[in-house]
């Protein structure tokens, strides 16, 4: 088996069992160990320090990764190294500085509507600068084409360490503080231990000789800096928002039923390990006949999927509260809304791997900043007017601009679209489906209602697919499964 494909089935099934831990993490323990407020409080500082990592990195890791083969000596590279590891201190250090010297006016922004916030404005600089480091020596092993270490950590580390404290903080053998303080330390040492690992495939041999591209580079990192913040900041800036106009106890809320609608997203991350390095093959070869293919089977096959987990969550919903205190249980519009992105996201296929790896990747950052201003102003307009559900609504009206930008633009450049006939049929089984199911309701347990609807839904939906040949690769794949 290939190194490239070896890696990838192991990442998918760590990436998988991270987010089992996670999910057992964000829907019981954190529901039930610990107060609202204080789950809230725990998700505003994990949200601000993710929108802060990216600028903290500036965009060392996607440099890494893009021009380290392009240096063939030694020397080069331990310059080119020298330059990734120290470039990010241009960021890091005046904001640490910012964050001594204005550490009450940054306490009072965060915390307009929950007092509580502003004592935190140091542990969301630590965890977004271990964050960023993180990131960049993540990158470092990749080069080496070592991921799956580096994935565990990332996908699992911290969220086993969540655990541990969570159950720590059951039993009442620490508090709330403790908790809070122990979690940022996980953040660090899952930094210290990537550099150990990184360092041990390639020790670092510090060589400050001016590279002849040292601009070149340091004006792509910029560059990523704005596309990382701006995908950072979709994702984040809700629950950042809610906490300024919002009880604490809210942003959990929100963060719970956004985890929900999140796993509609799991298929498409491990489909992208392969599309992505596809994607850039056809690319560089201009293979537009296989580029075009392969964006529309990738976009048929995760709706397929997509749809399905879509309707599979919303229609099992209201069992699936059930089994979570009451207090979480008025999430239907979040999950609605922040699912229908995650749908739409999954029916572009490998759109982003189309625009980040042509020449046309620098407009769709600048495109995404716009978009990242969107998002706030929609959240400003829709958070007061709406609640919660305006902070979902918001997202979702940012991310359908987001995406049909990206489409457009697609289209206008590449003279290519994902959607089929296939693509449509796919939708009104989706809607069928949604139909007949949404009347059914069964007496048992909330957990064998939910298994038994599922699995009824499953066959019916499987079924018609293989029996109209609605997708090649479903229909291929089905029939491989079936003969075994």
């Amino acid at each position: 088996m290939g190194i490239v494909l070896k890696q990838s089935l192991n990442n998918t099934i760590v990436t998988y069992f991270g987010f089992a831990i996670g999910a057992a993490n964000t829907l019981f323990l954190y529901t039930n160990f610990m107060q609202p407020s204080n789950y809230g409080l725990i998700q505003v500082i994990l949200s601000v320090s993710a929108v802060l990592t990216p600028i903290l990195a500036f965009g060392v890791p996607n440099s890494l990764v893009k021009f380290y083969s392009s240096f063939k000596s030694e020397k080069s590279q331990d310059s080119f190294l020298t330059l990734m590891l120290l470039l990010p201190l241009v960021l890091i250090i005046p904001v640490a500085l910012i964050s001594y010297l204005a550490n009450d006016a940054i306490g009072n922004l965060l915390s307009r509507q929950n007092d509580i916030v502003r004592d935190y404005v140091w542990h969301i600089f630590l965890v977004g600068m271990a964050m960023a480091y993180f990131e960049v020596f993540y990158a470092w092993a990749r080069i080496r084409m070592k991921s799956m270490f580096g994935n565990f950590m990332k996908e699992i580390f911290c969220r086993i360490g969540q655990t541990i404290l969570l159950l720590l903080l059951y039993f009442k053998i620490i508090d709330i503080e403790f908790f809070i303080n122990a979690l940022v330390g996980f953040y660090l040492v899952r930094t210290v231990i990537m550099k150990l690992y990184a360092y041990s495939l390639r020790k670092p041999k510090l060589n400050f000789t001016p590279l002849q591209n040292r601009k070149s580079i340091v004006k792509y990192s910029a560059l990523i800096i704005l596309g990382g913040s701006t995908a950072i900041v979709l994702m984040e800036v809700d629950k950042v928002m809610l906490n300024n106009f919002l009880e604490l106890e809210n942003v959990a809320f929100y963060a719970v039923a956004g985890f929900i609608a999140s796993t509609i997203a799991v298929p498409s991350k491990s489909m992208h390990q392969i599309t992505y390095p596809l994607t850039a093959t056809y690319l560089n070869n201009k293979d537009t006949s296989a580029l075009s293919q392969l964006y529309q089977k990738s976009s048929l096959t995760l709706f397929i999927v997509s749809g399905l987990l879509f309707l599979l969550i919303l229609l099992n919903l209201n069992e699936l509260y059930e089994l979570l205190p009451d207090k979480y249980a008025g999430g239907f519009m979040i999950v609605f809304w922040v699912g229908l992105v995650k749908v739409y996201d999954a029916l572009l296929g490998n759109n982003n791997a189309i625009l980040f790896n042509s020449d046309y990747y620098r407009s769709i950052l600048f495109f995404g900043v716009l978009l990242a201003v969107l998002a706030i102003v929609f959240n400003l307009w829709l958070i007061p007017k709406y609640g919660i559900d305006g902070a979902a609504i918001a997202s979702f009206s940012a991310f359908f601009i987001y995406n049909t930008l990206k489409l457009g633009y697609v289209k206008s450049k590449f003279k290519m679209l994902p959607f089929t006939n296939e693509t449509l049929k796919v939708l009104a089984l989706l809607i069928v489906v949604g139909a007949i199911f949404s009347t059914f309701s069964f007496s048992f347990h909330p957990i064998i209602n939910i298994v038994l609807k599922s699995i009824l839904m499953v066959i019916f939906y499987v079924g018609v697919l293989y029996r109209f040949k609605i997708s090649e690769d479903v229909y291929g794949f089905l029939n491989r499964f079936l003969g075994r």
